[in-house]
């Protein structure tokens, strides 16, 4: 889930992460394919793991349509919006992501998020509860981009099925999911009631906006 701040402590945070990052690569060997997920035991639909992203793209690439067929597959799977996925992942994407450089961030703050579509460990572990990655951590986002896209698909999912039938105000079920996203689903409950977002619920709900026709076009892109 998206961490709720103003946007410029991150051009000094993220020189320091970077830093860090730098020094530890130093005598690394290069990285491994990222490790696939696996299924929950004892799950009666025999799930198909997440699939690692493919070798022939660089693992240090971790922009959104790097990922657009796990959106789709994933999406699929929890019942939500595949272009709902694809704009957060586009939403969540003003940090750098990585093993190395999440895990250098979260030395220098432990309550950070883990995953390309910046998930808390609260939000993880709740979703995760009864789908086919349950035995999966938090811990485990970092290396595998594909989990992190089948946990925001399932979180969007469990968001979603707490809007009530009638809406109140102008946003859509799609907004109203986004904005529990970034801000939580008591929040959510209150714009779908009618409270306007506030300043930084405005601008992460401007931001899927600006993202949403660029998601759709991702997606169409992808077989």
């Amino acid at each position: 889930m998206a961490e709720r701040r103003a946007k410029w402590p991150w051009a000094v945070l993220a020189l320091a992460v970077l830093g860090i990052w730098a020094y530890e690569r130093v005598g690394d060997p290069p990285p491994s394919a990222a490790p696939a997920a696996t299924p929950a035991a004892g799950a009666s639909a025999s799930p198909s793991p997440s699939p690692s992203p493919s070798p022939s793209r660089p693992r240090t690439d971790y922009s959104p349509p790097r990922f657009a067929a796990e959106v789709k597959r994933y999406a699929a799977e929890a019942g939500v919006n595949p272009q709902l996925v694809m704009a957060i992942l586009y939403n969540e994407a003003y940090k750098p992501h990585g093993p190395d450089v999440e895990r250098s961030w979260q030395k220098m703050k432990p309550d950070a998020s883990f995953g390309i579509a910046n998930m808390h460990r609260a939000a993880y572990d709740e979703t995760r509860q009864g789908r086919p990655f349950a035995d999966r951590p938090w811990e485990d986002l970092p290396d595998d981009p594909a989990l992190a896209v089948r946990a925001a698909a399932w979180h969007l999912h469990d968001l979603g099925a707490q809007l009530p039938a009638k809406l109140s105000g102008s946003l859509d079920r799609d907004e109203l999911t986004a904005l529990g996203y970034n801000t939580g689903a008591g929040n959510m409950l209150l714009f779908a009631r009618g409270t306007k977002p506030g300043t930084e619920a405005r601008s992460y709900l401007d931001r899927l906006h600006d993202n949403w026709s660029k998601s759709a076009d991702t997606l169409a892109a992808t077989p």
